[in-house]
């Protein structure tokens, strides 16, 4: 029998809430038909953004979310975005889909959805194909209280007060589609960049967050490291705060993805495989950031992360529509799971992308919404957001999977906060339950006040617009109690929460 002991006097770290943010990008139906729909919509919505949406995201408690991109940040010039929608300029998204883009939705769009959301901001800076003035003249026009001509722009276009900056990120995928640069190049680029994303409130300055690996490009984190500090005194916090790492699981790799929805029981456990990779990606990119930070000044920030399959037949395959089903279910479970074990690095991550894009939490048909399988993982693991992370200890596990692909059977991570121990649980077999017995360091006087389950009896099951409620979060009730420990059962391809008091 599997046994997880956990030990609720351990604690190993703050679980940051921000490990639970979100990816939104001017890509295909996420911005526009997802989040935005404009003031003049048939559709329920305050200040153009769609309600029903924003109510669902207010349950997930998200507290971070990331705009505008992605590779369309390092094209994106912010000036386009402001002023009266009609003499907004219109652009080609190179990137995605050839579509138009007229720039409805904006810095002051953006501040907005966040404000009804109730999350901080995580500005992405053009740092490809823009300046080092035009970067600094954003941060100016978003945060600067005094008088300036940029803050004077941003009265005129009617917004009196500054806002909050929590985040800003210095390019995007520079190695890549960020202007193919080499990590030693982009060191120097962000040295110079970041110097202008001033702190213009000192009270809350601006994490600036600069541009990591792609998977397992170890140089490109070995290179920036080394460059940015290599002629810095020591004084990390301010000059950079956060440095990312993109990692998207294909379980057929890139050139052919798979379809989301139509796989074999192969094809489930090949993507487990590559779930559980994020594991090895964490600890070799940490490893090299140590060599540089040993105190742990600087987090990781993975902000972008999801399954990336084929786009739905019949989609604009420049949009990146895919279902998302169990098996994304238990990708979402892994990874957070694996978050909240590396808490001491790992302070910031967003799932790409919210809305009708990749592993989305929402998909939208016109005045339809529905909530996927991932959604209701995320409700569930909003609990460990800003909770302490306890020590625990998984032993006796099988090891299931086909043909070579083989994975441990369970994945976990133990939470605590205001005397509520969060356990959350995933069974990655395909076809076979399993038995967990869990223990405490004091088994005496706990009680389930909670216990919820995300599962199919299909794992390919998947929620529609006709029938919204196929994959659910449910009450859960494969428990006992026995000597103290308790015993569950976990049901195949699932993912259960248990909150103990």
């Amino acid at each position: 029998m599997a046994r997880l002991q956990i030990n609720e006097k351990k604690k190993l770290g703050r679980i940051e809430p921000e490990v639970y943010g979100h990816f939104s990008e001017h890509l295909g139906r996420c911005i526009y038909e997802g989040l935005y729909v404009g003031e003049d919509s048939d559709i329920e919505n305050v200040n153009g953004m769609r309600t029903d949406v924003v109510e669902a995201l207010r349950e997930l408690q998200v507290p971070v979310l990331r705009w505008p991109g992605g590779c369309f940040a390092d094209e994106y010039h912010w000036k386009d975005g402001i002023g009266d929608k009609k003499n907004r300029k219109k652009m080609i998204n190179t990137h995605w889909g050839g579509v138009v883009e007229d720039n409805s939705f904006g810095t002051h769009e953006f501040m907005e959805l966040c404000k009804q959301i109730g999350c901080k901001t995580y500005v992405n800076g053009n740092l490809g194909s823009g300046t080092v003035q035009e970067m600094s003249e954003w941060v100016e026009y978003m945060t600067f209280s005094g008088v300036s001509p940029m803050a004077d722009l941003r009265r005129k276009n009617g917004h009196e007060e500054p806002w909050k900056v929590d985040y800003f990120g210095v390019g995007n995928e520079n190695w890549g589609c960020g202007g193919n640069m080499t990590p030693e190049f982009y060191a120097n680029e962000y040295r110079r960049y970041q110097t202008y994303v001033r702190n213009y409130d000192e009270a809350h300055p601006i994490k600036k967050i600069a541009c990591g690996a792609n998977i397992d490009e170890y140089y490109w984190t070995e290179g920036v490291m080394k460059t940015a500090f290599s002629h810095t005194p020591s004084r990390y916090h301010g000059f950079m705060d956060l440095i990312s790492l993109h990692y998207y699981v294909h379980p057929e790799g890139w050139d052919i993805k798979g379809s989301a929805t139509d796989f074999t029981e192969e094809g489930w456990y090949k993507t487990m495989v590559k779930a559980l990779y994020m594991e090895e990606l964490l600890n070799r990119h940490c490893a090299i950031i140590d060599q540089y930070d040993p105190e742990k000044k600087i987090g990781l920030s993975v902000d972008e992360w999801g399954t990336w399959f084929s786009v739905e037949p019949g989609t604009n395959p420049g949009f990146l529509y895919q279902q998302s089903t169990v098996r994304d279910a238990l990708v979402a479970a892994v990874t957070l799971n694996i978050f909240n074990k590396h808490c001491d690095r790992v302070k910031l991550a967003c799932i790409a992308q919210m809305v009708n894009v990749l592993q989305a939490v929402i998909l939208t048909d016109g005045e339809r919404m529905l909530k996927t399988p991932t959604y209701h993982v995320m409700h569930m693991y909003r609990h460990h957001q800003g909770a302490e992370l306890c020590a625990s200890d998984l032993t006796d596990v099988d090891t299931v999977g086909t043909d070579g692909w083989d994975v441990p059977q369970i994945t976990e991570s133990v939470s605590e906060k205001d005397g509520i121990l969060t356990i959350t649980l995933g069974n990655l077999s395909a076809t076979e339950d399993k038995e967990l017995t869990i223990g405490f360091s004091e088994n005496e006087g706990k009680k389930v006040i909670e216990a919820r389950i995300v599962t199919n009896s299909d794992y390919h099951a998947y929620n529609t617009f006709d029938e919204p409620s196929i994959v659910n979060e449910e009450e859960f009730t494969g428990f006992k109690w026995e000597s103290g420990h308790l015993v569950v059962t976990l049901p195949k391809a699932s993912v259960v929460k248990l909150r103990v008091r």
